[in-house]
């Protein structure tokens, strides 16, 4: 697992994150509010991702070297990636465990989604720079911690997290589900002196409506927008102007 510095060369380090969502409402497949956006400290060595197509074939008596099977459609994508924690530096500090327990919480039903009598845990989103092929909507299968130092209290000050991540299915990227036309949506690489009210401006005519930018690419800094980072910019009825 990488253990990059946060200082020096490591403050021009694009860091990778896990947008933490509500689950949305409806019929929608597009992730309610963020809830928290879960910074790594040390970005991960190594990504498992992986996608299945799911092919059926039907044995015939008649057919002596078997059947020309079918094509049923893609399946979801799933990934896993280890989220490396360490507070050892400051012996006293409980962030680990609270790290560890936001993690844990994805598995756990959020609070709005009873009220909203749609019981569902978190949506999330993980994000790393402009590696546009591990990024997708998912819903959090397991978190599996191990905890490997303890301070002096028995508080653990660091674990290794593997977290499984299920795509959830959502309508063909750049296309209208009732058309089938493609839509405004796009992806949008930041350039010095871009900002999200800059951007919602030349996008939809309309600055204010810069936080759907924001929750759709799980930014809650809109100040740390740094050049090169490739934003997905929401198809523009997808926008309340």
């Amino acid at each position: 697992m990488a253990k990059g510095s946060k200082g020096g060369a490591g403050k021009s380090l694009v860091r990778a994150t896990l947008a933490i969502h509500e689950p949305p409402i409806g019929s929608s497949t597009t992730p309610g509010g963020l809830i928290k956006t879960f910074n790594f400290d040390f970005n991960p060595s190594q990504l498992q991702l992986n996608r299945r197509a799911q092919w059926k074939s039907t044995p015939a008596a008649a057919v002596r070297n078997g059947t020309v099977p079918e094509f049923m459609g893609p399946e979801p994508r799933e990934m896993t990636v280890e989220i490396f924690l360490d507070s050892s530096t400051k012996p006293s500090s409980n962030a680990v465990l609270k790290n560890v327990e936001s993690l844990l919480d994805c598995c756990e039903v959020t609070a709005k989604s009873i009220a909203a009598k749609q019981p569902s845990p978190p949506w999330v989103i993980f994000q790393w720079g402009s590696f546009s092929t591990a990024r997708f909507t998912a819903y959090v299968a397991s978190v599996d911690v191990t905890y490997s130092l303890f301070g002096t209290t028995g508080v653990p000050i660091r674990a290794t997290c593997r977290v499984s991540l299920h795509e959830v299915p959502t309508t063909v990227k750049g296309q209208n589900p009732t058309s089938g036309s493609l839509t405004a949506q796009r992806v949008h690489r930041v350039v010095a002196g871009d900002t999200l009210q800059s951007l919602a401006w030349r996008e939809y005519g309309n600055a204010a409506v810069w936080r759907a930018i924001a929750e759709n690419n799980g930014i809650d800094d809109p100040s740390q927008l740094r050049p090169g980072t490739e934003l997905v910019l929401p198809a523009a009825e997808e926008v309340r102007l």
